[in-house]
């Protein structure tokens, strides 16, 4: 009887590990860029502007649901909503590309524990260009790393 009593403790304390565990982060809310935790970067244009961007730019407001991740943010004068699938599934975006043309970009989401990594592709002038982000939640922190052909760039945003 001591024996089940322990078991199904055991069992029950796993279960609760598990739940805790597989809760992912919630990355809605309005971000503002932190310059100086972002090594002075620029509003996370440079490097990379049209073939995937550097993080989210000066700021941005990211709407979070079981299945998709929706980012608001302004570029220039345009507003820019793209949203992402959450489930792994392609999603297509319509972004600015050079001299003002659109282009189509294919994202695939994933889950790697805690971080949520999305992986696009634009084409331009045929050729393809890729970039992957990684998204980090700590707090009111979240940190956007983005590498693409031209390197890797860290973005660190607060909550406003």
């Amino acid at each position: 009887m001591k024996l089940a009593r322990v078991a199904v403790t055991m069992v029950a304390v796993l279960a609760v590990a598990t739940m805790a565990w597989a809760q992912r982060p919630d990355f809605s809310g309005n971000w503002t860029l932190d310059a100086d935790a972002s090594g002075g970067a620029p509003g996370g244009g440079g490097r990379g502007r049209g073939r995937g961007g550097m993080g989210l730019g000066q700021a941005a407001t990211v709407k979070q649901t079981a299945d998709t991740l929706t980012v608001e943010r302004t570029i220039g004068e345009n507003k820019v909503v793209s949203t992402y699938k959450l489930d792994g599934t392609e999603s297509k975006n319509t972004m600015m590309g050079r001299g003002g043309n659109q282009m189509e970009s294919v994202s695939v989401s994933k889950w790697d524990g805690q971080t949520l990594t999305i992986t696009s592709k634009q084409e331009m002038g045929g050729q393809t260009f890729e970039s992957t982000q990684r998204w980090s939640l700590a707090g009111n922190v979240l940190t956007v790393e983005t590498t693409n052909a031209r390197g890797t760039q860290k973005m660190v945003y607060k909550k406003s």
